[in-house]
Protein backbone atom coordinates (compact mmCIF):
# COMPACT_ATOMS: atom_id res chain seq x y z
CA UNK A 1 0.00 0.00 0.00
CA UNK A 2 1.42 3.37 -0.58
CA UNK A 3 1.86 4.83 2.34
CA UNK A 4 0.89 8.72 1.38
CA UNK A 5 -2.39 7.60 -0.67
CA UNK A 6 -5.41 8.30 1.59
CA UNK A 7 -8.96 7.67 0.23
CA UNK A 8 -11.45 10.20 -0.68
CA UNK A 9 -13.71 9.68 2.46
CA UNK A 10 -10.73 10.08 4.62
CA UNK A 11 -10.13 13.37 2.55
CA UNK A 12 -13.42 14.51 2.91
CA UNK A 13 -13.27 14.01 7.21
CA UNK A 14 -9.90 15.59 6.86
CA UNK A 15 -10.97 18.80 5.00
CA UNK A 16 -14.44 18.47 6.97
CA UNK A 17 -12.63 19.11 10.31
CA UNK A 18 -10.43 22.16 8.62
CA UNK A 19 -13.72 23.46 7.24
CA UNK A 20 -15.10 23.28 10.88
CA UNK A 21 -12.20 24.99 12.70
CA UNK A 22 -12.04 27.73 10.10
CA UNK A 23 -15.63 28.19 10.66
CA UNK A 24 -15.04 28.81 14.30
CA UNK A 25 -11.72 30.88 14.29
CA UNK A 26 -13.88 33.47 11.49
CA UNK A 27 -16.73 33.19 13.98
CA UNK A 28 -14.53 34.04 16.78
CA UNK A 29 -12.96 37.19 14.89
CA UNK A 30 -15.18 40.20 16.38
CA UNK A 31 -14.28 39.11 20.42
CA UNK A 32 -10.10 37.98 19.60
CA UNK A 33 -7.70 39.86 20.88
CA UNK A 34 -5.94 41.39 17.91
CA UNK A 35 -2.78 40.01 18.83
CA UNK A 36 -2.21 36.79 20.72
CA UNK A 37 -0.33 36.75 24.71
CA UNK A 38 2.27 33.87 22.72
CA UNK A 39 6.08 34.58 23.21
CA UNK A 40 8.77 33.06 21.14
CA UNK A 41 9.50 30.74 23.37
CA UNK A 42 5.97 29.63 23.75
CA UNK A 43 6.25 29.30 19.83
CA UNK A 44 9.59 27.73 19.95
CA UNK A 45 8.00 25.07 22.32
CA UNK A 46 4.74 24.55 20.66
CA UNK A 47 5.82 24.05 17.09
CA UNK A 48 9.56 22.97 17.58
CA UNK A 49 11.23 19.41 17.53
CA UNK A 50 11.96 16.90 15.63
CA UNK A 51 9.74 15.75 12.83
CA UNK A 52 8.32 12.32 13.49
CA UNK A 53 9.61 9.39 11.97
CA UNK A 54 5.81 7.85 12.42
CA UNK A 55 2.64 9.60 11.19
CA UNK A 56 0.69 10.59 13.70
CA UNK A 57 -2.11 10.36 11.23
CA UNK A 58 -5.79 12.00 12.30
CA UNK A 59 -3.89 12.57 15.95
CA UNK A 60 -1.96 15.58 13.78
CA UNK A 61 -4.77 17.84 13.05
CA UNK A 62 -5.32 18.18 16.89
CA UNK A 63 -2.15 20.26 16.75
CA UNK A 64 -4.29 23.24 14.82
CA UNK A 65 -5.84 24.10 17.74
CA UNK A 66 -2.47 25.79 19.26
CA UNK A 67 -1.83 27.32 15.31
CA UNK A 68 -5.05 28.91 15.64
CA UNK A 69 -4.48 30.17 19.29
CA UNK A 70 -1.03 31.26 18.38
CA UNK A 71 -1.62 33.26 15.06
CA UNK A 72 -2.33 36.89 14.67
CA UNK A 73 -6.28 36.97 13.90
CA UNK A 74 -7.06 39.00 10.66
CA UNK A 75 -9.89 41.12 13.21
CA UNK A 76 -11.84 43.99 11.77
CA UNK A 77 -8.83 45.97 14.73
CA UNK A 78 -5.78 44.94 12.36
CA UNK A 79 -4.17 48.28 11.26
CA UNK A 80 -0.30 47.51 11.05
CA UNK A 81 1.77 47.59 7.52
CA UNK A 82 -0.59 47.07 4.67
CA UNK A 83 -1.57 43.87 4.97
CA UNK A 84 -5.38 42.94 3.24
CA UNK A 85 -7.94 40.88 5.59
CA UNK A 86 -8.24 37.45 3.25
CA UNK A 87 -11.62 37.23 1.44
CA UNK A 88 -12.73 33.58 3.12
CA UNK A 89 -14.47 32.91 -0.62
CA UNK A 90 -10.60 33.31 -1.90
CA UNK A 91 -9.60 30.69 1.30
CA UNK A 92 -11.84 28.05 -0.20
CA UNK A 93 -10.45 28.46 -3.91
CA UNK A 94 -6.89 28.26 -2.64
CA UNK A 95 -7.90 24.94 -1.30
CA UNK A 96 -9.13 23.59 -4.43
CA UNK A 97 -6.06 25.13 -6.22
CA UNK A 98 -3.92 22.85 -4.21
CA UNK A 99 -6.33 20.09 -4.75
CA UNK A 100 -5.88 20.11 -8.09
CA UNK A 101 -2.25 21.37 -8.22
CA UNK A 102 -1.64 22.37 -11.51
CA UNK A 103 1.40 23.94 -12.65
CA UNK A 104 0.31 27.24 -13.95
CA UNK A 105 3.66 27.85 -16.32
CA UNK A 106 1.84 27.31 -19.73
CA UNK A 107 -1.00 26.47 -21.29
CA UNK A 108 0.06 23.10 -21.83
CA UNK A 109 0.55 22.28 -17.88
CA UNK A 110 -2.60 23.73 -16.54
CA UNK A 111 -5.42 24.51 -19.50
CA UNK A 112 -8.28 26.14 -17.45
CA UNK A 113 -5.72 27.46 -14.89
CA UNK A 114 -3.80 30.13 -17.33
CA UNK A 115 -7.02 31.14 -19.11
CA UNK A 116 -8.40 31.99 -15.78
CA UNK A 117 -5.07 34.23 -15.33
CA UNK A 118 -4.82 35.80 -18.00
CA UNK A 119 -9.16 36.58 -17.84
CA UNK A 120 -7.93 38.37 -14.10
CA UNK A 121 -5.24 39.84 -15.96
CA UNK A 122 -7.03 41.45 -18.05
CA UNK A 123 -10.10 42.36 -15.76
CA UNK A 124 -8.19 44.11 -12.74
CA UNK A 125 -6.16 46.13 -16.21
CA UNK A 126 -9.08 47.23 -17.22
CA UNK A 127 -10.48 48.48 -13.70
CA UNK A 128 -7.63 50.58 -13.45
CA UNK A 129 -7.68 52.32 -16.67
CA UNK A 130 -4.66 50.14 -18.38
CA UNK A 131 -6.49 48.26 -20.69
CA UNK A 132 -4.74 45.98 -22.84
CA UNK A 133 -1.75 45.83 -20.67
CA UNK A 134 -0.92 42.27 -19.81
CA UNK A 135 0.91 40.48 -17.09
CA UNK A 136 1.01 38.00 -14.78
CA UNK A 137 0.37 36.78 -11.04
CA UNK A 138 3.24 36.56 -8.64
CA UNK A 139 4.24 36.42 -4.98
CA UNK A 140 4.07 40.18 -4.01
CA UNK A 141 5.06 43.64 -4.92
CA UNK A 142 8.52 42.76 -4.45
CA UNK A 143 8.46 40.46 -6.95
CA UNK A 144 6.71 42.53 -9.59
CA UNK A 145 8.80 45.38 -8.90
CA UNK A 146 12.22 43.23 -9.47
CA UNK A 147 10.32 42.12 -12.78
CA UNK A 148 9.18 46.03 -13.98
CA UNK A 149 12.77 46.91 -12.94
CA UNK A 150 14.40 43.93 -15.32
CA UNK A 151 12.42 44.94 -18.07
CA UNK A 152 13.67 48.14 -17.79
CA UNK A 153 17.10 47.46 -17.63
CA UNK A 154 17.08 44.79 -20.48
CA UNK A 155 15.01 48.05 -22.32
CA UNK A 156 18.11 50.44 -21.95
CA UNK A 157 20.80 48.45 -21.15
CA UNK A 158 20.74 44.61 -22.03
CA UNK A 159 22.24 42.45 -19.49
CA UNK A 160 21.34 39.25 -19.92
CA UNK A 161 23.55 37.73 -21.98
CA UNK A 162 26.75 40.22 -21.48
CA UNK A 163 26.16 41.22 -17.71
CA UNK A 164 24.61 44.04 -15.90
CA UNK A 165 26.01 47.53 -16.81
CA UNK A 166 25.86 50.83 -14.88
CA UNK A 167 22.83 52.27 -15.12
CA UNK A 168 20.67 55.51 -13.03
CA UNK A 169 17.14 54.83 -11.69
CA UNK A 170 15.69 57.62 -10.10
CA UNK A 171 12.54 57.51 -7.09
CA UNK A 172 11.50 58.97 -4.34
CA UNK A 173 13.51 59.38 -0.63
CA UNK A 174 9.86 57.52 -0.04
CA UNK A 175 10.30 54.68 -2.15
CA UNK A 176 9.62 51.14 -0.96
CA UNK A 177 12.50 49.04 -0.17
CA UNK A 178 11.38 46.55 -2.58
CA UNK A 179 13.30 48.81 -5.25
CA UNK A 180 16.87 49.19 -3.87
CA UNK A 181 16.57 46.05 -3.44
CA UNK A 182 15.53 44.82 -6.89
CA UNK A 183 18.30 47.11 -7.92
CA UNK A 184 20.93 45.16 -5.55
CA UNK A 185 19.70 42.04 -6.94
CA UNK A 186 19.63 43.13 -11.09
CA UNK A 187 23.16 44.02 -10.30
CA UNK A 188 22.40 47.78 -11.06
CA UNK A 189 23.42 48.34 -7.73
CA UNK A 190 21.78 50.91 -4.63
CA UNK A 191 24.44 53.55 -5.46
CA UNK A 192 22.61 54.41 -8.96
CA UNK A 193 19.38 54.83 -6.72
CA UNK A 194 19.15 58.55 -7.03
CA UNK A 195 16.52 59.46 -4.52
CA UNK A 196 14.42 62.40 -5.68
CA UNK A 197 13.28 64.72 -2.70
CA UNK A 198 9.79 65.05 -1.94
CA UNK A 199 7.33 67.87 -0.99
CA UNK A 200 5.01 68.69 1.92
CA UNK A 201 2.90 66.12 1.24
CA UNK A 202 5.74 63.55 0.68
CA UNK A 203 5.25 63.33 -3.25
CA UNK A 204 8.40 63.22 -5.54
CA UNK A 205 9.27 66.97 -6.26
CA UNK A 206 9.11 66.53 -10.00
CA UNK A 207 11.41 69.75 -10.47
CA UNK A 208 14.29 68.09 -8.77
CA UNK A 209 13.48 64.78 -10.96
CA UNK A 210 13.77 66.86 -13.83
CA UNK A 211 17.43 68.96 -12.57
CA UNK A 212 19.06 65.17 -11.21
CA UNK A 213 17.83 63.45 -14.75
CA UNK A 214 19.71 66.91 -16.66
CA UNK A 215 22.66 66.38 -14.23
CA UNK A 216 22.92 62.79 -14.83
CA UNK A 217 22.83 63.78 -19.17
CA UNK A 218 25.53 66.14 -18.64
CA UNK A 219 28.18 64.06 -16.90
CA UNK A 220 27.40 61.47 -19.40
CA UNK A 221 25.88 58.90 -17.23
CA UNK A 222 23.47 56.24 -18.54
CA UNK A 223 19.81 56.36 -16.93
CA UNK A 224 17.26 53.61 -17.14
CA UNK A 225 14.00 54.19 -15.44
CA UNK A 226 11.63 56.24 -13.41
CA UNK A 227 9.78 54.76 -10.71
CA UNK A 228 6.79 56.11 -9.07
CA UNK A 229 4.73 55.59 -6.26
CA UNK A 230 1.15 55.44 -6.47
CA UNK A 231 1.08 55.27 -2.79
CA UNK A 232 3.96 55.20 -0.22
CA UNK A 233 4.50 52.69 2.24
CA UNK A 234 4.64 55.09 5.20
CA UNK A 235 1.93 57.70 3.96
CA UNK A 236 -0.12 56.40 1.14
CA UNK A 237 1.27 59.42 -0.82
CA UNK A 238 0.54 59.37 -4.78
CA UNK A 239 3.57 60.81 -6.62
CA UNK A 240 2.21 62.94 -9.87
CA UNK A 241 2.19 60.05 -11.67
CA UNK A 242 1.47 62.30 -15.14
CA UNK A 243 4.05 64.43 -14.92
CA UNK A 244 6.28 62.20 -14.12
CA UNK A 245 5.43 59.85 -17.11
CA UNK A 246 5.56 62.95 -19.31
CA UNK A 247 9.50 63.56 -17.83
CA UNK A 248 10.36 59.85 -18.18
CA UNK A 249 8.79 59.59 -22.10
CA UNK A 250 10.44 63.20 -22.59
CA UNK A 251 14.45 61.37 -21.70
CA UNK A 252 13.12 58.15 -22.99
CA UNK A 253 13.49 56.46 -20.01
CA UNK A 254 11.25 53.35 -18.63
CA UNK A 255 8.34 54.54 -16.27
CA UNK A 256 7.45 52.08 -13.64
CA UNK A 257 4.96 52.45 -11.12
CA UNK A 258 5.01 51.07 -7.91
CA UNK A 259 1.49 50.72 -6.85
CA UNK A 260 1.57 47.40 -4.70
CA UNK A 261 -0.51 49.43 -2.05
CA UNK A 262 -2.33 51.84 -4.00
CA UNK A 263 -3.01 51.13 -7.46
CA UNK A 264 -6.31 48.91 -6.58
CA UNK A 265 -7.75 51.68 -4.87
CA UNK A 266 -8.27 53.37 -8.58
CA UNK A 267 -11.81 51.11 -8.26
CA UNK A 268 -12.72 53.76 -5.46
CA UNK A 269 -10.69 56.46 -6.69
CA UNK A 270 -9.55 56.83 -10.15
CA UNK A 271 -8.90 60.84 -9.49
CA UNK A 272 -5.90 60.31 -7.68
CA UNK A 273 -3.96 58.64 -10.09
CA UNK A 274 -4.08 60.35 -13.21
CA UNK A 275 -1.60 59.22 -15.61
CA UNK A 276 -1.23 55.46 -14.15
CA UNK A 277 -2.38 54.29 -18.03
CA UNK A 278 0.97 55.69 -19.01
CA UNK A 279 3.12 53.62 -17.31
CA UNK A 280 5.53 51.10 -18.59
CA UNK A 281 5.06 48.83 -16.07
CA UNK A 282 3.02 48.28 -13.23
CA UNK A 283 3.45 46.51 -9.56
CA UNK A 284 -0.35 45.52 -7.68
CA UNK A 285 -1.30 43.01 -4.52
CA UNK A 286 -4.66 42.06 -4.83
CA UNK A 287 -3.65 40.24 -1.36
CA UNK A 288 -3.75 43.79 -0.16
CA UNK A 289 -6.23 45.97 -1.82
CA UNK A 290 -8.59 43.37 -3.53
CA UNK A 291 -8.48 41.46 0.51
CA UNK A 292 -7.18 38.22 -0.99
CA UNK A 293 -5.53 35.51 0.57
CA UNK A 294 -1.62 35.60 0.72
CA UNK A 295 -0.26 35.34 -1.31
CA UNK A 296 -1.10 37.27 -4.65
CA UNK A 297 1.04 39.92 -6.56
CA UNK A 298 0.63 41.05 -9.72
CA UNK A 299 2.79 42.58 -12.35
CA UNK A 300 1.45 44.56 -15.80
CA UNK A 301 3.25 45.87 -18.44
CA UNK A 302 2.73 47.36 -21.65
CA UNK A 303 5.10 45.87 -24.20
CA UNK A 304 4.67 42.17 -24.56
CA UNK A 305 7.98 42.17 -26.72
CA UNK A 306 10.05 43.29 -24.14
CA UNK A 307 8.79 40.72 -21.32
CA UNK A 308 9.31 38.12 -23.56
CA UNK A 309 13.01 39.55 -24.14
CA UNK A 310 13.87 40.29 -20.24
CA UNK A 311 12.38 36.23 -19.39
CA UNK A 312 12.38 33.67 -22.49
CA UNK A 313 15.21 31.37 -22.16
CA UNK A 314 13.99 27.75 -22.12
CA UNK A 315 15.54 24.79 -22.33
CA UNK A 316 14.50 21.68 -24.67
CA UNK A 317 12.58 20.15 -21.92
CA UNK A 318 9.64 23.55 -21.73
CA UNK A 319 9.92 24.35 -25.26
CA UNK A 320 6.26 25.28 -26.63
CA UNK A 321 6.32 22.91 -29.64
CA UNK A 322 2.56 24.36 -30.69
CA UNK A 323 1.99 27.44 -32.37
CA UNK A 324 -1.25 27.91 -31.58
CA UNK A 325 -2.03 31.40 -29.94
CA UNK A 326 -3.82 30.22 -27.25
CA UNK A 327 -2.41 26.30 -26.46
CA UNK A 328 1.07 27.83 -27.08
CA UNK A 329 0.91 30.28 -24.61
CA UNK A 330 3.64 30.36 -21.87
CA UNK A 331 3.80 32.49 -18.83
CA UNK A 332 7.32 31.69 -18.11
CA UNK A 333 8.18 33.34 -21.46
CA UNK A 334 6.71 36.29 -20.06
CA UNK A 335 8.06 36.32 -16.31
CA UNK A 336 10.86 35.43 -13.92
CA UNK A 337 9.19 32.28 -12.57
CA UNK A 338 8.94 28.51 -13.94
CA UNK A 339 6.79 26.87 -10.96
CA UNK A 340 4.14 29.01 -10.40
CA UNK A 341 0.78 27.72 -8.00
CA UNK A 342 -2.71 28.73 -9.19
CA UNK A 343 -3.09 31.81 -7.60
CA UNK A 344 -5.30 33.18 -10.24
CA UNK A 345 -8.58 30.70 -9.34
CA UNK A 346 -8.49 32.94 -5.58
CA UNK A 347 -9.05 36.16 -7.42
CA UNK A 348 -11.52 34.86 -10.45
CA UNK A 349 -13.90 33.37 -7.78
CA UNK A 350 -13.58 35.99 -5.02
CA UNK A 351 -14.71 38.71 -7.95
CA UNK A 352 -17.28 36.12 -9.56
CA UNK A 353 -18.59 35.96 -5.64
CA UNK A 354 -18.52 39.49 -5.18
CA UNK A 355 -18.57 41.38 -8.17
CA UNK A 356 -16.20 44.79 -8.48
CA UNK A 357 -18.81 47.16 -7.14
CA UNK A 358 -18.47 45.13 -4.01
CA UNK A 359 -14.54 45.84 -3.83
CA UNK A 360 -15.51 49.50 -4.76
CA UNK A 361 -17.49 50.00 -1.75
CA UNK A 362 -15.42 48.09 0.40
CA UNK A 363 -12.14 50.10 -0.72
CA UNK A 364 -14.38 53.08 -0.27
CA UNK A 365 -15.17 52.41 3.17
CA UNK A 366 -11.25 51.89 4.18
CA UNK A 367 -10.28 55.48 2.27
CA UNK A 368 -13.39 56.77 4.62
CA UNK A 369 -12.14 55.07 7.53
CA UNK A 370 -8.47 56.91 7.36
CA UNK A 371 -10.62 60.10 6.98
CA UNK A 372 -12.59 59.46 10.17
CA UNK A 373 -9.30 58.61 12.08
CA UNK A 374 -7.93 61.49 11.02
CA UNK A 375 -10.49 63.78 12.09
CA UNK A 376 -10.57 62.28 15.63
CA UNK A 377 -6.95 62.97 16.01
CA UNK A 378 -7.34 66.42 15.08
CA UNK A 379 -9.94 66.42 18.19
CA UNK A 380 -7.95 64.89 20.52
CA UNK A 381 -5.23 67.50 21.51
CA UNK A 382 -2.91 65.16 23.30
CA UNK A 383 -2.43 63.77 19.76
CA UNK A 384 -0.97 65.25 16.57
CA UNK A 385 -1.34 64.40 12.89
CA UNK A 386 2.04 64.04 11.36
CA UNK A 387 1.52 63.48 7.43
CA UNK A 388 -1.27 64.08 5.18
CA UNK A 389 -3.91 61.07 4.31
CA UNK A 390 -4.36 60.78 1.34
CA UNK A 391 -5.14 56.74 0.97
CA UNK A 392 -5.90 54.69 3.94
CA UNK A 393 -2.42 55.37 5.89
CA UNK A 394 -2.90 57.38 8.91
CA UNK A 395 0.39 58.66 11.13
CA UNK A 396 0.12 60.62 14.32
CA UNK A 397 1.83 61.01 17.81
CA UNK A 398 1.45 61.62 21.29
CA UNK A 399 2.51 64.96 21.06
CA UNK A 400 4.15 65.81 24.29
CA UNK A 401 6.05 62.77 23.44
CA UNK A 402 9.20 61.70 22.29
CA UNK A 403 10.69 58.98 20.10
CA UNK A 404 11.47 56.88 23.38
CA UNK A 405 7.86 57.40 24.57
CA UNK A 406 6.23 56.76 21.09
CA UNK A 407 8.07 54.09 20.85
CA UNK A 408 7.17 52.11 24.28
CA UNK A 409 3.02 53.71 23.66
CA UNK A 410 2.90 51.55 20.92
CA UNK A 411 4.50 48.61 21.98
CA UNK A 412 1.47 48.98 25.26
CA UNK A 413 -0.89 49.49 22.93
CA UNK A 414 -0.20 46.17 20.94
CA UNK A 415 -0.08 44.35 24.49
CA UNK A 416 -4.01 45.63 25.62
CA UNK A 417 -4.41 43.44 22.64
CA UNK A 418 -7.87 45.30 21.41
CA UNK A 419 -6.26 47.04 18.37
CA UNK A 420 -3.18 46.10 16.36
CA UNK A 421 -1.41 49.42 14.80
CA UNK A 422 2.57 49.81 13.62
CA UNK A 423 5.21 52.62 13.25
CA UNK A 424 6.49 54.82 10.61
CA UNK A 425 9.36 57.49 10.57
CA UNK A 426 8.32 60.87 9.69
CA UNK A 427 10.30 63.84 9.47
CA UNK A 428 12.94 61.86 11.31
CA UNK A 429 10.03 61.23 14.58
CA UNK A 430 8.49 58.07 15.41
CA UNK A 431 5.28 58.34 14.61
CA UNK A 432 1.83 55.73 14.93
CA UNK A 433 0.47 54.40 12.14
CA UNK A 434 -3.01 52.86 10.81
CA UNK A 435 -3.28 51.27 7.75
CA UNK A 436 -6.76 50.41 5.95
CA UNK A 437 -6.75 47.61 3.86
CA UNK A 438 -9.57 45.64 5.68
CA UNK A 439 -12.82 44.80 4.79
CA UNK A 440 -14.14 43.42 8.79
CA UNK A 441 -13.25 46.95 10.01
CA UNK A 442 -16.40 48.88 11.22
CA UNK A 443 -16.86 53.26 12.28
CA UNK A 444 -16.71 51.49 16.04
CA UNK A 445 -13.19 49.97 15.37
CA UNK A 446 -11.93 53.27 13.94
CA UNK A 447 -12.99 55.15 17.20
CA UNK A 448 -11.35 52.61 19.28
CA UNK A 449 -7.61 52.97 18.22
CA UNK A 450 -8.26 56.80 19.27
CA UNK A 451 -9.26 55.08 22.95
CA UNK A 452 -6.89 52.99 23.32
CA UNK A 453 -3.96 54.99 22.63
CA UNK A 454 -5.04 57.51 25.49
CA UNK A 455 -5.52 55.02 27.50
CA UNK A 456 -2.38 53.12 26.77
CA UNK A 457 -0.65 56.66 27.08
CA UNK A 458 -2.13 56.68 30.59
CA UNK A 459 -0.80 53.56 31.85
CA UNK A 460 2.58 55.16 30.65
CA UNK A 461 2.28 58.12 32.98
CA UNK A 462 0.86 60.31 30.44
Amino acid sequence: MNPLEISPEEFHDIALHVSELATDFLRSLPTARAYPEISGEQTTHLFGGPAPEDGLGGESLDALNDVLAAVRPPTGRFFGYVLGSGDPVGAVADLLASVINNNQTAWRSSPAGVAIEQTVVGWIANAIGCKGFRGSLCGGGSAANLMGIAMARESKVPANETGAKPGIVYASTEVHMAVPKALAMLGIGRQNLRSIPVDKDFRMDVSALRRQIAEDKKSGKQAIAVVASAGTVNTGAIDDLAAIAEIAHENDLWFHIDGAYGALSTLAAPEKFRGIEQADSLSLDPHKWLYQPLDCGMILYRDVAMARQTFSYSGDYTKVLNADPVEGFAFFEESMELSRRFRALKLWLSIRYHGLSAFRKVIQNDLDHAQLLAELIRKEPRLELRAPVTLSAVCWKWKAGDNDFNARLLKRIIERGRVYISNATIHGQFALRACFVNHRTTEEDVKLIVAEVVGAAKELGA
